[in-house]
């Protein structure tokens, strides 16, 4: 069923006004009758020229709004001076309410356009259908249908002048949260390596559990790509690095390794590179993000550590591959574990615990309850020191800082920081990120 309705008022001409009233009225006649059951919320997008003040712009529409008293409360005009810039004021609306399946109701020669808008603006999380802006007869158009109508694919040019105005627009927004903030570790030389673990704040995400330097998109959250690429751009800007040379790992939770300039696997959890100028990056929101640095051999790595990841050795498997690619010694390594999910609040099955205890006791804590407390970052340190690396080559603050300057708890720092174990399935995601200097 039909959450909202969107009628795109946008593209016409404000000296049509009395066939866009009786538009407005013919439609908002029909959502009423429709609406007796559950009350839709109706939003009515329009142009603001240039020079005009919002109220003004709204006028020529009060008398089609007049009479839909039951409405009233559930409807809002919003007016802006482009597409981009409405429509993302009404998704911020619909995310307020928890809003999904949406029916925009517009003129037809909008419909491709529209949806070009929608697929950058929107992730799959949303629900669209639409309709052509014209008298509705019955109750029945404002169900979801089966399949929906597919448009033309839009002339590439049109397309890319959709996204530079998404991106304008993105890029107008006030920061939000405070100032963007970066922790930066004193083991890894600056005079070498550009690095740093971003927090949550100077992005602008809106949405409580992704505000606001939200950096990962997917299918099951509401921050589309666009608006990460955007928080992106402004961590490049205040960390100094190329956001069109940026190499994420592609999480999968376990422990392969992507050797940049060489064939890249489908999925891996580790990267390194010695080329100058890339930045390489590992996303955690709970897991480590782990940042590798070799000031000899010139090479660096990055990579996500998760529960499974850390048993399955995903930090060494790192160590190892600039070690085989790029002639690094163990004992040169520089290794930082970032913010994450600490032992004071991470709990696991007990059976996933057991092996965790194999690795030190000391990595489980209450290891006779049903959920243990499990300390990952403890477990990395360990399996790196196994493998070769120097301890004092190794920052963990939670162990040598009792001032903490990286390693935060994720889980107890909600001000800085995001969590799935705190928030939940729509978390936000921080990074680390490594690079060399040209």
């Amino acid at each position: 069923m039909v959450e909202a309705v969107l009628i795109d008022l946008f593209s016409l001409p404000a000296n049509l006004q009395n066939n866009i009233q009786e538009l407005l009225h013919n439609t908002l006649e029909a959502i009423e009758k429709c609406s007796s059951i559950h009350a839709l919320c109706v939003y009515v997008m329009c142009c603001q020229r240039q020079g005009s003040e919002r109220k003004g712009d709204q006028e020529f529409l009060l008398p089609a709004l007049r009479s839909f008293q039951s409405l009233k409360r559930k409807l809002e005009v919003v007016c802006a001076q482009t597409t981009a810039a409405a429509l993302y004021t009404i998704k911020q609306r619909l995310d307020e309410k928890d809003l999904s399946i949406i029916k925009v109701i517009l003129p037809t020669l909008r419909k491709d356009l529209m949806k070009v808008y929608i697929d950058h603006l929107f992730t799959a999380v949303y629900q669209f259908e639409f309709e052509d802006l014209q008298v509705v007869s019955d109750c029945e158009n404002l169900q979801i249908p089966e399949h929906q109508h597919e448009g033309q694919t839009l002339p590439s040019q049109d397309a890319a002048l959709i996204r530079s105005e998404i991106q304008m627009y993105l890029e107008s927004l006030p920061s939000l949260k405070g100032e963007l903030t970066i922790l930066r570790s004193s083991l890894i030389p600056g005079d070498i390596f550009l690095h740093g673990f971003t927090t949550r704040t100077g992005g602008i995400s809106y949405i409580p559990t992704l505000s606001s330097c939200n950096l990962f998109s997917s299918s099951k959250r509401r921050d589309p790509q666009v608006v990460v690429k955007e928080n992106l751009r402004r961590l490049a800007n205040a960390a100094g690095f190329n956001p069109e040379a940026f190499h994420r790992v592609k999480v999968d939770h376990a422990n392969a390794v992507c050797i940049m300039g060489k064939t890249e696997p489908n999925n891996y959890d580790g990267i390194v590179t010695n080329q100058k100028g890339v930045t390489l990056a590992a996303p955690g929101a709970d897991c480590i993000p782990v940042l590798f640095a070799d000031p000899v051999r010139r090479a660096c790595g990055a990579a996500h550590s998760g529960w499974k990841g850390t048993l399955l050795g995903v930090s060494m498997a790192t160590v190892n591959a600039m070690v085989s690619e790029y002639g690094c010694n163990v004992k040169h390594i520089l290794v930082v574990l970032g913010p994450s999910v600490g032992p004071c609040c991470y709990k696991l099955p007990h059976e996933s615990a057991k092996e965790f205890h194999k690795i030190d006791p000391k990595c489980v804590r209450l290891f006779d309850s049903a959920s243990p407390y499990i300390d990952i970052r403890r477990a990395t340190r360990i399996l790196l020191e196994r493998g070769g690396l120097l301890p004092e080559n190794i920052q963990d603050d939670s162990i040598t800082d009792q001032n903490q300057n990286i390693t935060f708890c994720t889980a107890c720092h909600p001000d800085k920081f995001y969590s799935h174990f705190r928030d939940g399935t729509n978390f936000g995601t921080q990074i680390g990120f490594i690079s060399i200097k040209d």
